[in-house]
């Protein structure tokens, strides 16, 4: 049985979907410069406007089900992928009154997200994946399969990820964060930016004339490292061979990489060289630029930029680019006009922790 994404809906510090695809496309990002997560160090965040974030949620998960060919979720099973869950509400606790006692271990678990969602919209059943940064990709990747094996008609996979203290200063230990926008893939990059999103896709059993198809997942684990991914890239070459083969194409049929690209060191020049690899020409750049790096939502964020990416035909151009360090990968700096019949968007994760997912238009 095939899968397909019939509907979906994000929310990021670029706006809703059609606000962050123009200004994808605009070279316009959505990064913002904090002096208040780092105790005066000057980082690029990507913060998203909203009042409660949990309405927000409800409100991008509400939009999605509008749009659908569904009255209700009763038959829809949902999975949520996110690396944060509940850590930034446990620290509003926390900073408010300098007291861990009033934080609410069971508003602090990944599974809030997946619980307040479950309470709201009534679905035949939930589950939470949490494998870092690869989190709402594993998601899609467990929803295309449930679908092939006709456990479920629908699946409807959550990407949420709140932008707290708890991972700005993880990432910043790790000396891996940059002062400004982030610039993937440029020789001199200084790292990336930490953002916060919310994005939902409804994969289905049946298409409809709108309908992108999920066509294969690939996932590996190179193990090479707690943090650092494979220098020889054996891990993100994997993933995406595997859901190449998946999807019963081949690499030459691939129209556009939406990269990880997170503008630190490690991942870009591991990433260059698995798509250098890979494909001969194909069209690369990352959309984190715009977006940030949303974490455990960057899966399911991009999914929804690749889907669009193949609806308006248009290649995403990598907004900041003025010196790149591998000149044998395509990134093109401007928006391309093609038609775009597959895309491939990676998500890669601590511990070696590799997710590659293929999209294709209907024709």
């Amino acid at each position: 049985m095939q899968a397909f994404i019939n509907s979906y809906e994000s929310l990021s510090c670029a706006g809703n979907t059609a606000e962050l695809m123009e200004s994808i496309y605009a070279k316009r990002s959505g990064i913002s410069i904090d002096t208040t997560y780092m105790s005066d160090t000057p980082v690029g965040l990507g913060k998203m406007k909203y009042d409660d974030f949990f309405q927000s949620l409800s409100v991008v998960v509400s939009s999605v089900l509008k749009e659908s060919n569904l009255e209700n979720f009763n038959k829809t099973l949902l999975i949520v992928g996110s690396s944060v869950g509940g850590m930034a509400e446990s620290e509003q606790h926390y900073f408010k009154d300098k007291n861990y006692k009033k934080i609410d271990p069971s508003r602090h678990a990944i599974s809030v997200i997946q619980e307040h969602l479950e309470k709201e919209f009534n679905f035949a059943g939930s589950r939470s994946i949490s494998t870092a940064c690869t989190s709402s990709a594993n998601a899609l990747l467990l929803a295309k399969r449930l679908i092939n094996v006709e456990a479920y008609e629908n699946v409807l996979v959550v990407g949420a990820d709140a932008l707290c203290y708890t991972t700005v200063c993880g990432f910043y230990a790790l000396s891996v964060l940059s002062s400004k926008q982030c610039t993937p893939f440029e020789d001199g990059r200084e790292g990336m930016n930490v953002a916060e999103a919310i994005a939902a896709l409804l994969v289905q059993n049946s298409k409809s004339e709108d309908s992108i198809e999920l066509c294969g997942v690939g996932a590996s684990s190179d193990a090479f490292h707690m943090t650092n991914p494979d220098p020889e890239a054996g891990g993100a070459i994997s993933s995406m061979a595997k859901a190449i083969g998946d999807a019963g194409i081949n690499a030459v049929d691939i129209d556009y990489v939406n990269a990880h690209g997170t503008g630190t060191q490690a991942n870009d020049k591991v990433e260059s060289l698995a798509v250098e690899t890979l494909f001969n020409g194909v069209y690369v750049s990352s959309t984190k630029s715009v977006t940030g790096h949303t974490l455990g939502a960057a899966g399911a964020i991009e999914a929804v930029i690749s889907c669009e990416t193949i609806k308006r035909g248009m290649i995403p151009p990598q907004s900041v680019l003025i010196n790149a360090e591998n000149k044998n990968i395509n990134i093109p700096q401007e928006a391309i006009k093609k038609d775009v019949k597959y895309v491939i968007s990676n998500s890669f994760a601590f511990g070696g922790n590799n997710t590659s997912v293929v999209f294709g238009g209907i024709e």
